[in-house]
């Protein structure tokens, strides 16, 4: 219960432009749920309305069973938030930047060090922000996350822009998250992203949700094909259709040796929001 998000027919305008629609979401303890849509689909003001920096023209959201417009200061401390707009302090070291926020939090040395050291960070303690490469950027951003121990990691496109191989420590990071029991929730637009992290996702489109699920289960759905792969050791690829008399080319194939790899041809999280919308997911 206390990690969990619910949002009940949300919906948020600026101006005579609806951004929300009618959100509806219901995110359980220790889930680790993205959002997924492309720019300008709402997906930052949705994260704005959920953490309270933002109200809702209409609609109810609850953290944890509390109404957030019931929230207190202490109940926002449960919150940690990276975002793009959430800027660092480039002439201060990571030392520096992270001691001004638990000094709000009535944290001390010991606990900027720690998670300095859980984000990487231990050897750059000294280094400005702005002598980080984007990648460390986005750690001690993340150390700011960490630093109260929340119970609801809010993370907006925290990867955005960084190499493969700077990505897969953040989610690893995020993943130990996980599996302390945290809950997260994720802004991407990276189908690949979505399918190694989420538990479950929500495919963000003008406002509104148009498709809810596990990345899995809903490239199921949308399987309208239903083929089976098949590379073979000579070097040639088969497409097989689902049925009886696939099973038996199949079976030969593998029994002759000649099969090397079968996959199944559903689509993946880009090709269903192209179905969906007409839209590029990653535009």
């Amino acid at each position: 219960m206390k990690g969990s998000i619910t949002a009940d027919n949300v919906i948020k305008s600026f101006g005579s432009k609806t951004v929300l629609d009618g959100i509806d979401l219901d995110i359980v303890s220790g889930e680790i749920f993205g959002l997924l849509g492309p720019s300008g689909a709402g997906k930052t003001t949705l994260i704005k309305i959920l953490t309270g920096q933002l109200r809702q023209d209409a609609g109810t959201v609850r953290i944890g069973g509390t109404d957030t417009t019931q929230f207190t200061g202490e109940d926002r401390r449960r919150f940690g938030i990276t975002m793009d707009n959430f800027g660092l302090y480039e002439r201060l070291n990571c030392f520096d930047n992270l001691k001004l926020f638990a000094r709000i939090y009535g944290l001390g040395n010991k606990e900027i060090k720690a998670v300095l050291e859980k984000t990487g960070l231990s050897d750059a303690i000294k280094t400005p922000a702005g002598d980080l490469s984007k990648g460390m950027a986005g750690r001690l951003r993340l150390a700011r996350a960490f630093m109260t121990d929340p119970d609801i990691l809010f993370l907006d496109e925290p990867t955005s822009g960084l190499d493969p191989v700077t990505a897969d420590s953040i989610h690893k990071m995020i993943l130990a998250e996980k599996a302390r029991g945290k809950t997260v929730f994720l802004t991407t637009h990276s189908m690949s992203e979505a399918e190694k992290l989420c538990d479950n996702i929500a495919l963000l489109n003008e406002g509104r949700i148009v498709e809810y699920g596990a990345p899995a289960e809903i490239c199921r759905r949308y399987d309208h094909q239903r083929m089976l792969r098949v590379h073979l050791y000579d070097g040639r690829d088969m497409e097989l259709p689902y049925g009886k008399q696939s099973a038996l080319t199949l079976a030969d194939l593998i029994a002759e040796g000649k099969a090397e790899t079968v996959h199944t041809t559903e689509p993946d999280l880009e090709t269903v929001f192209m179905e969906i919308t007409g839209k590029d997911l990653s535009a």
